[in-house]
C-alpha cells in the first residue's frame, strides 16, 4: 500500500513538473521585430521595442528583404559607432529567428552600408521569466547561445518522470484511471 501510494504521489509530481515545463514552453513569445513593417529602414525600432517586454525563452523574429542582413553586434559601443564589422553573428536569410536564452541586453543592426547609421539598429533587452517589464536591471550578455534544451529522466520504483510534452499527453489520458 505504501508502494503504490508512493507511486502515485511520485506521477502527480512528474505531471505537475512536467505541466509547469509546457507552460513555460507556451507562454514564450515570439517578436517580429519591427512590428507588421518589419525589419526595415522606415520602423523606429526604438519605440517599437519600447513597446514589447521581452523575457528569456521569446524569440525574435527578423522579416527582410534581400537588401537587408541583421549583424548581432558584441557591445553598446560597437552598437552606437554602427561598427557592423565586428559582428558576432551575421545572418541574411531574410527570415532570421533569434533565441533570447538569457537576461541581458543584446544589439542588432542591418549590415548593409548606411543603413545602421539612418536608424536600423536596435536594442533588445530580456528579462527573467519572473520578470513582468524591463524596467528591471539585468546583467549584460556577451553572444548568443546556442545551447539546446536536454532532456532529463529519473526513474523510481517504475515510475519514470520525462520532461516533454508527449509525456504530458498521455499523463493528461492515463490519470484519470490511476484514481
Amino acid at each position: 500500500m505504501v508502494k503504490s501510494s508512493y507511486n502515485v504521489s511520485f506521477s502527480v509530481a512528474c505531471v505537475v513538473v512536467m505541466s509547469l515545463t509546457l507552460l513555460k514552453q507556451i507562454s514564450a513569445e515570439q517578436h517580429v521585430v519591427g512590428g507588421k513593417q518589419g525589419w526595415d529602414e522606415s520602423t523606429d525600432f526604438d519605440t517599437w521595442a519600447s513597446g514589447e517586454t521581452f523575457k528569456v525563452g521569446d524569440t525574435l523574429v527578423f522579416k527582410y528583404s534581400p537588401m537587408h542582413s541583421v549583424a548581432e553586434l558584441g557591445s553598446e559601443s560597437d552598437y552606437k559607432k554602427c561598427n557592423v564589422g565586428s559582428a558576432t553573428n551575421s545572418m541574411s536569410d531574410g527570415n532570421s529567428v533569434v533565441k533570447l536564452t538569457k537576461a541581458g541586453t543584446r544589439y542588432f543592426a542591418c549590415g548593409t552600408s548606411g543603413h545602421c547609421g539612418q536608424g536600423m539598429k536596435v536594442k533588445i533587452t530580456t528579462v527573467s521569466s519572473g520578470s513582468s517589464s524591463s524596467s528591471s536591471s539585468p546583467s549584460p550578455s556577451s553572444s548568443s547561445s546556442n545551447a539546446s534544451p536536454t532532456s532529463t529522466s529519473t526513474s523510481t520504483s517504475g515510475a519514470t518522470c520525462v520532461s516533454g510534452s508527449f509525456v504530458f499527453a498521455t499523463a493528461v489520458f492515463v490519470m484519470p484511471y490511476l484514481f
